[in-house]
């Protein structure tokens, strides 16, 4: 049940992470790549410390005013540390995804090809969790193809013609992502909302510096962008990212990763739904595959 729990958990966030896929790009036509990084990850840090204030509140209506500051106020051990590593690890994967998909030459599938290349952090996520435990299970080894599967059917309308620097980055981006999966789990007994503020709090400064010495931020364009960003700030970085953090809690990271992978596929459909693009047969039978990995690794294992 637990995993079942985990799982709905990380499907809501993929969820949220492929709607955003429109506001993302709208948002990428007014500003830089470090400057919408920068503003989205402010703004889910500000909302997060919004809600992290509510819950303090709320939990010391009927508190003694002596015990508050030490159990219940924000004197509370706030997970420095660990969101500070996850918040580096996720600038990079953000940062490198972003730009890669900007430099990618005339007349190519960007989004597409990106789509594909980003997702396969779930294939290195499986294999290092076997070299890690020296064992994987049928399943998740079928899920796994079954995802890929369905990805390249998905976005790789035209397969590859030839291997491009942004190729490269969002490689990179694959590997920052899978290293930021790990690190999420490695600080997963700390509470999720304060470590996913502190995480988008430290990557909206290294966004703000990068985007300083980079780009030239332009106070009209940012409020151009404003509804894409408060939307990317609020839903994906605000409450999908903290929802990745707490649904890894009863999550496997090999399952965490599939289930989160359905983001390319929640962004097809968003696509489908909002700016009326038709599903061709390839895609759908593309969004099944995916769906029938994400059903396959929930097959628990047998006790001995």
């Amino acid at each position: 049940m637990k995993n079942i729990k985990g799982s709905l958990i990380l499907l809501l966030a993929a969820f949220i992470w492929g709607t955003a896929f429109v506001a993302q790009t709208s948002g990428s036509q007014n500003v830089g790549t470090f400057t919408f990084n920068a503003s989205r990850s402010f703004v889910g840090a500000a909302f997060l410390v919004i809600v992290i204030m509510v819950v303090h509140l709320s939990a010391n209506k009927n508190v003694k005013q002596e015990v508050r500051l030490d159990e219940y106020g924000f004197k509370i051990k706030w997970p420095i540390t660990g969101g500070i590593i996850c918040g580096c690890v996720l600038c990079a994967a953000m940062s490198l995804q972003q730009y890669g998909i900007s430099i990618y030459p005339k007349g190519v599938a960007a989004s597409g090809r990106a789509g594909f290349l980003t997702a396969t952090y779930v294939v290195m996520v499986a294999v290092l969790t076997a070299l890690i435990e020296k064992k994987i299970r049928p399943v998740i080894v079928l899920s796994v193809i079954g995802c890929i599967s369905g990805m390249y059917l998905l976005c790789m309308k035209g397969g590859f013609s030839g291997i491009y620097a942004a190729d490269i980055c969002l490689l990179l981006c694959a590997v920052c992502f899978m290293c930021h999966i790990f690190a999420v789990e490695h600080f997963s007994s700390e509470d999720g909302i304060k470590l996913s503020c502190i995480q988008f709090a430290t990557c909206a400064v290294i966004s703000l510096i990068l985007a300083l010495v980079f780009e030239k931020p332009d106070i009209g364009n940012i409020v151009k962008a404003a509804v894409p960003i408060l939307y990317a700030g609020v839903m994906s970085n605000g409450i999908a990212y903290t929802l990745q953090i707490i649904g890894q809690k009863y999550t496997k990271p090999a399952v965490a990763s599939i289930v989160m992978s359905l983001e390319s596929v929640f962004a097809v459909l968003a696509g489908w739904l909002i700016l009326h693009e038709v599903l061709s047969i390839r895609e759908a039978v593309g969004c099944v595959l995916v769906f029938a990995a994400v059903i396959i690794a929930q097959i628990p294992e047998k006790e001995k």
